[in-house]
């Protein structure tokens, strides 16, 4: 039998996720800056733990070409969601690797990334990842919010609804602003809310709800225990009002026997039978 050997591949095969850089050091630009990510991201994954797919995350690396990859020039968005992909943790999003990009990217404006979040980057998720809706906001400017959707290759706006909701068709769902308390800072919110304007909720509202049902439970329960009790006073008393009405009508028997009267008018007259009323003699 002749021996085959197998040279080696001069092909140079693209890097995985575990070979690529998935952390570069740079923090996010202010605590409201994380927090309000934190917001997008858990709520959507909240939303997504319905569905069998989907992938959601921000302020890491996706990489979508090799010249990235050497160049080392672009960082990720600060929130991204998949859809159509298995739900798995990843270091980075490696679009040769996945088979595709995201389907929705919001990026969080500031002073000092707020030209290339609207400029170069809006290209490069509309010609090289093909994005199919791209969002922006500045959390410090809650006015300085808008949304696009792609069109035969370019980004064209997406107006906002009557109820000032800017709609993801992607995600079936819509982006609102909201003034409120997160983590104890007052601000306006970017959040996730249903078409006909549910917020998605976070998990400080979910153990909030959580405890107001468990309070509500309790609060059940107990009505119950006062109401069983209640039954339970009742029914005694009406045993002891029993008791006592038998009680008066044997001794009104007594009464009557010792009167000399016959048996049969002392049962017409009490109800008792004539084996009770035998007893009492």
């Amino acid at each position: 039998m002749s021996e085959i050997i197998l040279a080696e591949s001069s092909v140079a095969l693209p890097p995985t996720q575990a070979e690529l850089i998935s952390d570069d050091g740079i923090p996010m630009e202010t605590q409201r800056h994380k927090v309000q990510m934190d917001m997008l991201i858990d709520t959507l994954f909240l939303w997504l733990a319905s569905r069998d797919d989907g992938y959601v995350g921000g302020n890491m690396f996706v990489y979508y070409s090799l010249a990235q990859v050497k160049n080392q020039d672009f960082r990720g968005p600060d929130f991204f969601v998949v859809l159509g992909v298995p739900k798995k943790e990843r270091l980075c999003w490696v679009v040769w690797e996945e088979g595709k990009g995201p389907d929705v990217v919001i990026e969080l404006l500031s002073d000092s990334t707020a030209t290339q979040d609207k400029h170069e980057k809006k290209l490069i998720y509309q010609n090289l990842l093909r994005v199919s809706e791209y969002f922006w906001f500045d959390p410090f400017n809650a006015d300085d919010c808008a949304g696009f959707f792609l069109n035969r290759g370019v980004y064209q706006p997406i107006p906002a609804n009557a109820q000032n909701q800017l709609v993801s068709q992607s995600l079936g769902l819509a982006l609102v602003r909201w003034q409120g308390i997160y983590k104890g800072i007052d601000a306006t919110w970017l959040r996730w809310a249903t078409l006909d304007g549910q917020l998605l909720p976070n998990a400080e509202e979910i153990a909030d709800l959580e405890h107001q049902r468990a309070e509500q439970e309790r609060q059940r329960a107990e009505q119950e225990r006062q109401r069983a009790e209640q039954e339970h006073q009742r029914a005694e008393q009406e045993h002891q009002r029993a008791e006592q009405a038998e009680s008066i009508i044997r001794q009104i028997a007594v009464n009557l026997l010792q009167q000399k009267m016959g048996i049969q008018q002392v049962v017409q007259l009490t109800g008792l039978s004539e084996s009770e009323i035998e007893q009492l003699r």
